[in-house]
C-alpha cells in the first residue's frame, strides 16, 4: 500500500522552488538563457531536493522501516539519552541529493516531545546525536515497545520541521516532519530487534524495512 497524503514536491520547497524559477526566467527574458543557464541548474537542485514521492510501505506491524532517506552511518548498543535505557542505536545519513521528509519507523502513538538546542557540526559525525540541534520523539508501537525516533540538524541544515506533538497517532510511512539540507536521523530501538541492515547500506524512507521488533 502506498501511503502518501501530501504532494509530490514537499510544501516546505515552495518559496524555494518558486524563487528559483522566478530569477531564472528574469534573467532568461533580460539576458538570454546562456546567462540564465546557472540560475536554472539551481531550480534543478531545488526541485530534486524537495521532491517528495509517495513510497510502498512493506512489512507489518513489528517491522521498523527507514524514517528517512540515506545511508547507514552507525549501529550501536548506546544509553537512550530520552528515556534513559540500553537500547540499539540505528542512524541515518542524508546528504543534500537525498529526500528530505521524514517518515514514521512504526505504528504507534507520540508519547512525548523534545526539542533540544544545539550545534551544526557535521552530520555523518556520531557526535552529531548529542550536541547538535535535535527534535525527538518517543513513540509506543503498537506492539507495545519504545522507540526513540530523532530529527538531527547537520553542518548544512538549519531547519528541522515536526509537525505532531504528543497524542498523535502514527502509522508507518506516515511523514510526520522535514530537515532542511542534509542531516540525520537517529532511531534508539529494544535491544532485542532483529536488524536487517548493515552500516554504509543505502535505505530509503518507508521503503526500507531497518530492524523487527520482537
Amino acid at each position: 500500500m502506498a501511503l502518501y497524503p501530501h504532494p509530490l514536491v514537499a510544501r516546505e520547497g515552495w518559496p524555494f522552488l518558486g524563487g528559483s524559477v522566478a530569477v531564472a526566467l528574469l534573467v532568461t527574458f533580460i539576458a538570454g538563457w546562456l546567462w540564465a543557464a546557472p540560475l536554472w541548474l539551481i531550480a534543478l537542485f531545488v526541485l530534486q531536493f524537495f521532491r517528495d514521492p509517495p513510497r510502498e510501505v512493506p512489512g507489518d506491524a513489528r517491522s521498523v522501516l527507514s524514517p528517512a532517506d540515506g545511508r547507514i552511518v552507525a549501529i550501536q548498543p548506546v544509553r537512550d539519552p530520552w528515556l534513559d535505557r540500553d537500547a540499539l542505536k540505528i542512524s541515518v545519513f542524508m546528504n543534500v541529493f537525498n529526500v528530505h521528509s521524514n517518515r514514521s519507523p512504526v505504528d504507534g502513538e507520540v508519547r512525548r516531545c523534545w526539542y533540544n538546542p544545539g550545534k551544526f557540526v557535521n552530520a555523518d559525525l556520531d557526535k552529531a546525536s548529542t550536541e547538535n540541534e535535535r527534535n525527538a520523539l518517543h513513540i509506543r508501537a503498537m506492539t507495545g515497545q519504545d522507540v526513540t525516533c530523532v530529527q538531527v540538524a547537520g553542518l548544512i541544515a538549519r531547519r528541522i520541521l515536526c509537525y505532531v506533538e504528543a497524542g498523535a497517532q502514527l502509522v508507518r510511512g506516515q511523514r510526520y516532519g522535514f530537515i532542511r539540507f542534509g542531516s540525520r536521523v537517529d532511531l534508539y530501538l529494544p535491544t532485542d530487534v532483529r536488524v536487517k541492515v548493515t552500516i554504509g547500506d543505502k535505505v530509503r524512507a518507508t521503503s526500507t524495512i531497518l530492524a523487527e521488533l520482537p
